[in-house]
Protein backbone atom coordinates (compact mmCIF):
# COMPACT_ATOMS: atom_id res chain seq x y z
CA UNK A 1 0.00 0.00 0.00
CA UNK A 2 1.34 3.28 -1.08
CA UNK A 3 2.23 6.00 1.12
CA UNK A 4 0.56 9.41 1.04
CA UNK A 5 2.45 12.22 1.50
CA UNK A 6 0.73 15.20 1.39
CA UNK A 7 4.10 17.64 1.90
CA UNK A 8 5.74 16.25 -0.79
CA UNK A 9 2.13 17.08 -3.02
CA UNK A 10 2.15 21.04 -2.11
CA UNK A 11 5.90 20.88 -2.36
CA UNK A 12 5.45 19.48 -5.90
CA UNK A 13 2.78 22.08 -6.54
CA UNK A 14 4.83 24.93 -5.54
CA UNK A 15 7.55 24.12 -7.31
CA UNK A 16 5.65 24.20 -10.64
CA UNK A 17 3.74 27.37 -9.76
CA UNK A 18 7.21 28.78 -9.67
CA UNK A 19 8.09 27.60 -12.79
CA UNK A 20 5.38 28.96 -14.79
CA UNK A 21 5.77 32.16 -13.29
CA UNK A 22 9.72 32.13 -14.37
CA UNK A 23 8.44 31.53 -17.78
CA UNK A 24 5.95 33.99 -17.94
CA UNK A 25 8.26 36.44 -16.65
CA UNK A 26 11.01 35.60 -19.27
CA UNK A 27 8.22 35.51 -21.79
CA UNK A 28 7.35 38.89 -20.88
CA UNK A 29 10.78 40.51 -20.45
CA UNK A 30 11.46 38.59 -24.13
CA UNK A 31 7.89 40.84 -25.24
CA UNK A 32 9.47 44.08 -23.63
CA UNK A 33 12.92 43.78 -25.11
CA UNK A 34 11.55 42.90 -28.83
CA UNK A 35 9.14 46.15 -28.46
CA UNK A 36 12.22 48.10 -27.35
CA UNK A 37 14.37 47.13 -29.96
CA UNK A 38 11.81 46.63 -33.14
CA UNK A 39 12.05 50.54 -34.06
CA UNK A 40 15.99 50.22 -34.12
CA UNK A 41 16.05 47.09 -36.39
CA UNK A 42 13.40 48.40 -38.23
CA UNK A 43 15.10 52.11 -38.50
CA UNK A 44 18.66 49.84 -39.92
CA UNK A 45 16.66 48.28 -42.47
CA UNK A 46 15.37 51.13 -43.52
CA UNK A 47 18.74 52.88 -43.76
CA UNK A 48 19.49 50.28 -46.24
CA UNK A 49 16.75 50.83 -49.05
CA UNK A 50 16.56 53.00 -51.11
CA UNK A 51 13.70 55.99 -51.51
CA UNK A 52 11.46 53.78 -54.35
CA UNK A 53 11.68 50.78 -51.87
CA UNK A 54 10.58 52.60 -48.45
CA UNK A 55 7.63 54.34 -50.62
CA UNK A 56 6.50 50.99 -52.05
CA UNK A 57 5.88 49.81 -48.22
CA UNK A 58 7.29 47.85 -44.89
CA UNK A 59 9.60 45.26 -45.56
CA UNK A 60 11.85 43.64 -42.99
CA UNK A 61 14.22 42.71 -45.40
CA UNK A 62 17.11 44.87 -45.67
CA UNK A 63 17.82 46.65 -48.86
CA UNK A 64 20.96 47.02 -50.92
CA UNK A 65 21.34 50.82 -50.87
CA UNK A 66 23.20 51.17 -47.47
CA UNK A 67 26.15 52.50 -49.33
CA UNK A 68 24.25 54.64 -51.14
CA UNK A 69 22.32 56.67 -48.28
CA UNK A 70 25.07 57.04 -46.45
CA UNK A 71 27.03 58.80 -49.28
CA UNK A 72 23.79 61.01 -49.63
CA UNK A 73 23.68 62.02 -46.31
CA UNK A 74 27.61 63.10 -45.79
CA UNK A 75 27.57 64.56 -49.21
CA UNK A 76 24.27 66.54 -48.98
CA UNK A 77 23.84 69.99 -49.96
CA UNK A 78 21.21 71.13 -47.94
CA UNK A 79 22.99 70.12 -44.28
CA UNK A 80 26.31 70.06 -43.17
CA UNK A 81 26.11 66.45 -41.54
CA UNK A 82 29.42 66.29 -40.00
CA UNK A 83 29.14 69.69 -38.67
CA UNK A 84 25.94 69.25 -36.89
CA UNK A 85 27.09 66.07 -35.42
CA UNK A 86 30.06 67.98 -33.73
CA UNK A 87 27.47 70.95 -32.55
CA UNK A 88 24.73 68.44 -31.37
CA UNK A 89 28.15 66.65 -29.60
CA UNK A 90 29.14 69.92 -27.72
CA UNK A 91 26.14 71.14 -26.28
CA UNK A 92 25.37 67.69 -25.16
CA UNK A 93 28.34 66.84 -23.49
CA UNK A 94 28.27 70.53 -21.96
CA UNK A 95 25.27 70.57 -21.11
CA UNK A 96 25.23 67.13 -19.18
CA UNK A 97 28.08 67.60 -17.34
CA UNK A 98 26.97 71.04 -16.00
CA UNK A 99 23.53 69.93 -14.93
CA UNK A 100 24.85 66.92 -13.43
CA UNK A 101 27.63 68.35 -11.26
CA UNK A 102 25.49 71.62 -10.01
CA UNK A 103 22.32 69.24 -9.70
CA UNK A 104 24.38 67.09 -7.32
CA UNK A 105 26.26 70.85 -5.65
CA UNK A 106 22.49 71.96 -4.81
CA UNK A 107 21.27 67.95 -3.88
CA UNK A 108 24.07 67.52 -1.31
CA UNK A 109 23.55 71.23 -0.08
CA UNK A 110 19.86 70.86 0.80
CA UNK A 111 20.39 67.13 1.93
CA UNK A 112 23.65 68.20 4.06
CA UNK A 113 23.06 71.28 5.79
CA UNK A 114 20.35 72.31 8.00
CA UNK A 115 19.08 76.31 7.86
CA UNK A 116 16.10 78.01 7.80
CA UNK A 117 14.46 77.67 4.52
CA UNK A 118 15.50 74.72 3.70
CA UNK A 119 12.01 73.17 3.48
CA UNK A 120 11.28 76.44 1.20
CA UNK A 121 13.88 75.96 -0.73
CA UNK A 122 13.06 72.17 -1.90
CA UNK A 123 9.41 72.88 -2.44
CA UNK A 124 10.35 75.81 -4.79
CA UNK A 125 12.64 73.70 -6.76
CA UNK A 126 9.73 71.23 -6.90
CA UNK A 127 7.47 74.03 -8.19
CA UNK A 128 9.63 74.91 -10.86
CA UNK A 129 10.11 71.63 -12.29
CA UNK A 130 6.39 71.67 -12.78
CA UNK A 131 6.79 74.61 -15.30
CA UNK A 132 6.94 73.48 -19.04
CA UNK A 133 9.74 74.93 -20.79
CA UNK A 134 7.35 76.44 -23.55
CA UNK A 135 5.69 78.41 -20.84
CA UNK A 136 8.70 80.39 -20.17
CA UNK A 137 10.19 80.41 -24.05
CA UNK A 138 8.77 83.30 -24.99
CA UNK A 139 10.55 85.27 -22.00
CA UNK A 140 14.11 83.53 -22.39
CA UNK A 141 14.71 84.34 -26.44
CA UNK A 142 13.28 87.81 -25.98
CA UNK A 143 16.20 87.68 -23.10
CA UNK A 144 18.94 85.91 -26.03
CA UNK A 145 17.82 88.33 -28.35
CA UNK A 146 18.34 91.20 -26.24
CA UNK A 147 21.40 90.42 -25.66
CA UNK A 148 22.82 89.77 -28.53
CA UNK A 149 23.43 85.86 -28.18
CA UNK A 150 21.41 84.51 -31.45
CA UNK A 151 23.88 81.93 -32.72
CA UNK A 152 25.56 80.85 -29.91
CA UNK A 153 25.81 77.80 -27.69
CA UNK A 154 26.11 79.77 -24.31
CA UNK A 155 21.96 79.91 -24.42
CA UNK A 156 21.80 76.54 -24.77
CA UNK A 157 24.09 75.50 -22.35
CA UNK A 158 24.62 77.95 -19.06
CA UNK A 159 20.71 77.51 -18.16
CA UNK A 160 21.42 74.00 -17.54
CA UNK A 161 23.21 74.63 -14.45
CA UNK A 162 19.25 75.00 -13.14
CA UNK A 163 17.81 71.95 -13.47
CA UNK A 164 15.25 70.92 -11.02
CA UNK A 165 14.14 67.06 -12.16
CA UNK A 166 17.91 66.06 -12.06
CA UNK A 167 17.96 68.03 -8.54
CA UNK A 168 14.88 66.18 -7.08
CA UNK A 169 16.53 62.98 -8.37
CA UNK A 170 19.69 62.94 -6.79
CA UNK A 171 18.09 64.11 -3.40
CA UNK A 172 16.13 61.42 -3.39
CA UNK A 173 19.38 59.41 -3.92
CA UNK A 174 21.53 61.16 -1.32
CA UNK A 175 18.49 60.32 1.14
CA UNK A 176 18.65 56.90 0.53
CA UNK A 177 22.15 56.10 0.34
CA UNK A 178 24.35 58.80 1.70
CA UNK A 179 25.07 58.91 5.52
CA UNK A 180 25.76 62.31 6.51
CA UNK A 181 28.16 60.89 9.28
CA UNK A 182 30.47 60.41 6.13
CA UNK A 183 30.67 64.81 6.23
CA UNK A 184 31.21 64.90 9.85
CA UNK A 185 33.61 62.51 9.82
CA UNK A 186 35.34 64.21 7.28
CA UNK A 187 35.04 67.58 8.94
CA UNK A 188 36.78 65.98 12.22
CA UNK A 189 39.63 65.33 9.78
CA UNK A 190 39.69 69.09 8.75
CA UNK A 191 38.31 68.88 5.02
CA UNK A 192 36.53 71.67 3.71
CA UNK A 193 33.47 71.77 2.38
CA UNK A 194 33.87 72.04 -1.42
CA UNK A 195 36.78 69.35 -1.21
CA UNK A 196 34.48 67.02 1.03
CA UNK A 197 31.79 67.11 -1.69
CA UNK A 198 34.33 66.42 -5.07
CA UNK A 199 36.67 63.91 -2.89
CA UNK A 200 33.93 62.05 -0.84
CA UNK A 201 30.33 62.71 -2.51
CA UNK A 202 30.97 63.00 -5.62
CA UNK A 203 32.22 59.08 -5.89
CA UNK A 204 29.48 57.68 -3.94
CA UNK A 205 27.02 59.47 -6.02
CA UNK A 206 28.25 58.08 -8.79
CA UNK A 207 26.01 55.73 -10.45
CA UNK A 208 22.60 58.29 -10.00
CA UNK A 209 25.39 60.60 -12.08
CA UNK A 210 25.71 57.90 -14.51
CA UNK A 211 21.78 57.95 -14.69
CA UNK A 212 21.37 62.14 -15.02
CA UNK A 213 24.41 62.12 -17.57
CA UNK A 214 22.54 59.63 -19.86
CA UNK A 215 19.35 60.84 -19.16
CA UNK A 216 20.67 64.82 -19.79
CA UNK A 217 22.74 64.10 -22.98
CA UNK A 218 19.97 62.23 -24.66
CA UNK A 219 17.83 65.35 -23.90
CA UNK A 220 19.78 67.78 -24.97
CA UNK A 221 20.88 65.90 -28.42
CA UNK A 222 17.13 65.48 -28.93
CA UNK A 223 16.32 68.99 -28.00
CA UNK A 224 14.68 70.74 -31.19
CA UNK A 225 12.88 73.80 -29.52
CA UNK A 226 15.09 75.84 -28.10
CA UNK A 227 17.94 75.51 -30.64
CA UNK A 228 15.47 75.94 -33.95
CA UNK A 229 14.45 79.25 -31.83
CA UNK A 230 18.07 80.79 -31.34
CA UNK A 231 20.76 78.94 -34.11
CA UNK A 232 19.37 80.41 -37.56
CA UNK A 233 22.87 80.38 -38.85
CA UNK A 234 23.96 76.69 -41.00
CA UNK A 235 26.66 76.64 -39.46
CA UNK A 236 25.57 75.99 -36.19
CA UNK A 237 22.61 73.91 -36.23
CA UNK A 238 22.06 70.85 -34.59
CA UNK A 239 21.07 67.67 -36.03
CA UNK A 240 17.54 67.45 -34.57
CA UNK A 241 17.17 70.92 -36.91
CA UNK A 242 19.03 69.21 -40.30
CA UNK A 243 16.67 66.45 -39.69
CA UNK A 244 13.33 68.42 -39.69
CA UNK A 245 14.89 70.16 -42.94
CA UNK A 246 15.44 67.29 -44.71
CA UNK A 247 11.52 65.92 -43.39
CA UNK A 248 10.23 69.09 -44.75
CA UNK A 249 12.30 68.78 -48.14
CA UNK A 250 10.98 65.26 -48.61
CA UNK A 251 7.59 66.54 -48.48
CA UNK A 252 8.05 69.09 -51.32
CA UNK A 253 10.00 65.93 -53.22
CA UNK A 254 13.54 67.38 -52.57
CA UNK A 255 15.02 64.79 -50.38
CA UNK A 256 15.26 60.86 -50.57
CA UNK A 257 13.51 59.41 -47.55
CA UNK A 258 16.49 56.72 -47.58
CA UNK A 259 19.12 59.71 -47.19
CA UNK A 260 16.66 60.47 -44.55
CA UNK A 261 16.56 57.55 -42.48
CA UNK A 262 20.45 57.42 -43.11
CA UNK A 263 20.83 60.66 -41.04
CA UNK A 264 18.74 59.23 -38.33
CA UNK A 265 20.65 55.92 -38.08
CA UNK A 266 23.77 58.32 -38.12
CA UNK A 267 22.36 60.71 -35.08
CA UNK A 268 22.03 58.08 -32.63
CA UNK A 269 25.03 56.59 -32.67
CA UNK A 270 27.19 58.39 -30.04
CA UNK A 271 24.00 58.49 -27.50
CA UNK A 272 24.72 54.62 -28.06
CA UNK A 273 28.25 55.03 -27.81
CA UNK A 274 28.28 57.39 -24.26
CA UNK A 275 25.53 54.55 -23.18
CA UNK A 276 27.62 51.61 -23.39
CA UNK A 277 30.13 53.53 -21.63
CA UNK A 278 28.10 54.48 -18.51
CA UNK A 279 25.80 51.81 -19.08
CA UNK A 280 26.94 49.29 -15.92
CA UNK A 281 26.24 52.06 -13.43
CA UNK A 282 23.07 52.85 -14.53
CA UNK A 283 21.16 50.03 -13.07
CA UNK A 284 22.69 50.24 -9.53
CA UNK A 285 21.05 54.18 -9.73
CA UNK A 286 18.12 53.66 -10.84
CA UNK A 287 17.52 51.51 -8.08
CA UNK A 288 19.32 52.80 -5.07
CA UNK A 289 17.90 56.66 -6.41
CA UNK A 290 13.92 55.25 -6.57
CA UNK A 291 13.37 53.24 -3.68
CA UNK A 292 14.16 56.07 -0.48
CA UNK A 293 15.63 54.16 2.41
Amino acid sequence: MAYYNGNDKEAQAYQTQQLVAKILSYAFLVFVTFISLFPIVLLIINSTRSGSQLQSGFSLLPGGSFGKNLSAALNATSIDLPHGLFNSFIIAACVCIITTYFSAMTAYGVHVYDFRLKKIVFNFILLIMMIPTQVSAVGFIKLVYGWKLTNNFLPLIIPAVASPAVFFYMKQYLESSFPIDVVEAARVDGSNEFATFNTIALPMMKPAMAVQLIFSFVASWNNFFTPALILTSADKQTLPIMISKLKSMQLSGNSDLGQIYMVILISIIPVVIVYFFISKNIVEGIALGAVKG
